[in-house]
């Protein structure tokens, strides 16, 4: 079996319908599906019982947070590649996992594009080709674009400590870990960003930097702040800050010489 689509849901029946009508009308059949609801009372349990039959299994009870309702989730599945779509989450057109596996893809991880949508507004997130350490300092991947290898996540399941980036601490290790990163070029998912990453932007932001201070070195942290510091001067139109900066300046100074240098062959030419 391919896929493992996994969908997590708590007192969201309207946006689990939505997640269930999107993932029934895919061309692509090769997945099976689990459903880990977390004991809602808003109508969700009766609404899973009248698709179960789509399911290759659900479960209808409390839970400690999103991240073990993953973790059950991960439990039972038994695809090469795990897909966690959310309720409220729904696959952007019913062609978008056969787009995703009609070519012979590997990785350990895949990634693809998506929308995010607050239920008002579009905005389309095109991911980079390459990903890089720097990226996934400052950024994540969406856990509902991307397909995850099974058994990295067998072999080490969601940090339940952290109620809102373990997804990310997870694929920051990855990265660490010099697992493969592969781009799908296709628009996989609407993201619906009404969830809680995106409503406690200082507990997010607590967590990260207690992930950061415990997987990076201090002094490459220190590094990345710099770079930040630089980013932000040449964004403001600053390069002779960038020129003075710090203990690196002649480095600086020469990378920053080349860049102008070559730009202006470019303007020349």
């Amino acid at each position: 079996m391919k896929l493992s689509i996994i969908t997590i849901n708590y007192n969201n029946r309207d946006g689990l319908l939505k997640t269930i009508e999107s993932v029934m009308c895919q061309t692509f059949r090769d997945f099976e599906w689990i459903v880990i609801d977390g004991g809602s009372n808003d109508g969700s349990k009766e609404l899973i019982e009248e698709y179960s039959e789509h399911f290759s299994y659900w479960v209808s009870e409390p839970d400690k947070g999103i991240y073990n309702a993953m973790n059950k989730g991960i439990m039972k599945a038994k695809g090469e590649y795990l897909l966690f779509l959310n309720s409220g989450d729904s696959l952007y057109k019913p062609q978008s996992l056969a787009k995703c596996f009609s070519n012979v893809i590997n990785g350990d991880i895949l990634y693809g594009d998506l929308i995010l949508t607050d239920g008002h507004s579009m905005t389309s997130l095109h991911y980079p080709d390459t990903l890089s350490l720097k990226f996934f300092y400052e950024k994540t991947l969406c856990h509902n674009s991307t397909f995850i290898k099974r058994v990295l996540l067998q072999n080490e399941y969601y940090n339940e400590d952290l109620k809102i980036v373990s997804d990310w601490e997870f694929f920051l290790k990855q990265a660490l870990h010099n697992k493969s990163f592969n781009h799908i070029n296709e628009t996989i998912v609407i993201y619906d960003t009404n969830g809680i990453s995106s409503s406690e932007g200082d507990a997010l932001e607590k967590e990260r930097s207690a992930v950061l201070s415990q997987r990076l070195p201090y002094m490459l942290i220190q590094d990345y702040v710099r770079m930040d510091e630089m980013d932000e001067k040449l964004n403001n139109h600053q390069v002779k800050k960038v020129l003075e900066y710090g203990e690196k300046k002649k480095l600086y100074h020469k990378m920053i010489t080349a860049l102008l240098l070559f730009i202006e062959k470019i303007d020349k030419f």
